[in-house]
């Protein structure tokens, strides 16, 4: 009877004193599978970070990220211009397999096939929401879209829950925001209509009204004015869902810190594709002029900002430490892309590409190289590492990460170099340049001979471009001074024979 009384009696105290303890609270063990951001610039340079070398700019918050987290020297996206780098980014294919993945107009259908393999769909299986905030740029529908219903197949449709982009870029029509293939805002007694060739009647172009224009257009960039801002083709209507370009930075921050608020219970996949440096350059009134080096200058420091206040939101919701960040941008630096917008006037000592040559649109390095961080509070040790890598290879890695394979597309699986647990990173690269390819394998880089002009004039930017094979060793010449293809002929053979290999 008394070791009755004395059981009955334990148990309530266990259970009293069970119910007193305050709520375990949830650790990394317990849901071990990271939220992950992909925070993805356009047109950012290798050396436009302070991090990565700048002197000229000063980027504290995407600093504190590369000095926290893994600093890559070698990081690359797959092409020196921004579609086929996003279709390479999110599907692990190499976009020169894809005759589809170029730069393409704001009508252009959607490029990714809605049956293929793609990183948000791969983290949907391991139990993740996705959701793409900012630049779309991968084309939308089937080819004739009407803007005025909803628009499909989108990135809905290739794996993203939640979708809230610009259908193509900030210099192209049409000038309005999606939310899951809706246009936000849209009056449909005002409908919009958007042509690639021809002008609608009564509507006033750069061309043909410069007076209307507050920024003026250098080449290709002459069509429909829209807050001052002459574009790429033409549109008519929707005035009511019109962007405000000032504002665009601070509005996709608002959406992907929205989204990281209402998600942070589960974990989540977010691609935060930011706008800037893209052009038409215009800072927020709060950044203009504070970089001395006109508008380029001032939206990289208006990015860096939007940055340290969506990481301050990671922090103050409690997810930080359980959150993987990678950084990198979709090509190399250009400073006239289209406007006169004194980037090239007021560029003083500053170099956008670092020690490297060429920039956008090119098959020297500064078109691929761009800055890569990884960066994961309390899980990746700070370091610099000189590790080959690709975008391409975050399909094949992250899918290790959370619990599965991915060997169907060109992603390598480099989990621990991203981690920088180690140092092996890929062995060769096919870089692409607006249809051309070359291929990085080692410390080397060789570009196979192709016709057409040496530079672009428009954009003052190298191309690559030669009757010859050339041939770099890039851990000697990085910034690509001495071709020595005719002083190793051996060398310049293995890296043909590589390169057909994998190209065909």
């Amino acid at each position: 009877m008394i070791r009755t009384k004395l059981a009955s009696l334990f148990m309530v105290l266990t259970i009293l004193f069970t119910a007193c303890q305050p709520e375990k609270k949830a650790t990394k063990s317990e849901f071990p599978k990271p939220n992950i951001v992909v925070i993805y610039l356009d047109d950012l340079g290798y050396g436009d970070l302070s991090s990565y070398g700048a002197t000229e700019l000063q980027t504290p918050n995407i600093d504190a990220l590369a000095n926290g987290g893994v600093k890559f020297t070698n990081g690359y996206a797959s092409s020196a211009t921004c579609t086929p780098s996003r279709y390479a980014l999110l599907t692990g294919v190499y976009p020169w397999k894809n005759k589809n993945a170029k730069i393409l107009p704001g009508t252009a259908p959607l490029i990714i096939d809605t049956a293929q393999v793609t990183l948000p769909k791969m983290l949907k299986t391991q139990g993740y929401q996705t959701a793409l905030v900012g630049k779309w740029h991968l084309g939308l529908g089937t080819g004739h879209v009407n803007w005025n219903e909803a628009v499909s197949p989108g990135p809905n449709e290739v794996g993203f829950d939640y979708a809230y982009y610009m259908a193509a870029t900030q210099d192209r029509v049409p000038t309005v925001y999606l939310e899951n293939g809706m246009v936000e805002g849209l009056d449909l007694n005002d409908p919009i209509e958007v042509d690639y060739n021809n002008n609608f009647e009564g509507q006033p172009t750069g061309k043909d009204n410069p007076e209307l224009c507050d920024m003026m257009w250098h080449h290709g960039h002459n069509a429909t004015i829209v807050n001052g801002v002459p574009r790429i083709g033409y549109m008519k209507g929707g005035e009511a869902a019109k962007w405000s370009d000032i504002d665009m930075a601070d509005h996709f921050l608002g959406k992907a810190q929205d989204y990281v608020k209402t998600h942070k219970d589960q974990p989540f996949f977010l691609y935060y594709a930011m706008q800037q440096p893209h052009v038409p350059r215009t800072p927020h009134p709060r950044f203009e002029g504070k970089s001395g080096m006109g508008p380029r200058g001032d939206v990289i420091l208006e990015a860096d900002w939007c940055i340290g206040e969506f990481i301050k939101t990671l922090e103050e919701e409690g997810i930080l430490e359980n959150t993987l960040i990678v950084f990198s941008s979709d090509n190399g630096p250009v400073l006239n892309d289209g406007y006169y917008d004194d980037a090239v006037e007021k560029l003083g000592k500053h170099t956008p590409a670092g020690p490297l040559r060429g920039g956008k649109y090119s098959l020297f390095e500064a078109g691929t190289r761009v800055p890569f961080i990884t960066y994961w509070k309390g899980t990746i040790q700070p370091g610099v590492s000189d590790a080959l890598v690709c975008q391409m290879d975050l399909l094949a890695s992250l899918a290790k990460l959370t619990g599965t394979e991915e060997t169907s597309t060109d992603s390598e699986e480099l989990m621990d170099v991203l981690m920088g647990k180690s140092a092996d990173g890929r062995e060769e690269l096919v870089i692409e340049a607006t249809t051309r390819t070359a291929l990085r394998k080692g410390d080397w880089l060789m570009i196979p001979p192709y016709k057409g002009a040496k530079k672009n004039m428009q954009v003052n930017i190298e191309l690559g471009n030669d009757e010859v094979f050339q041939l770099y060793n890039l851990n000697e010449d990085i910034s690509q001074q001495h071709n020595v293809a005719e002083s190793h002929p051996d060398k310049l053979a293995e890296m043909v024979n590589a390169f057909k290999a994998i190209r065909g």
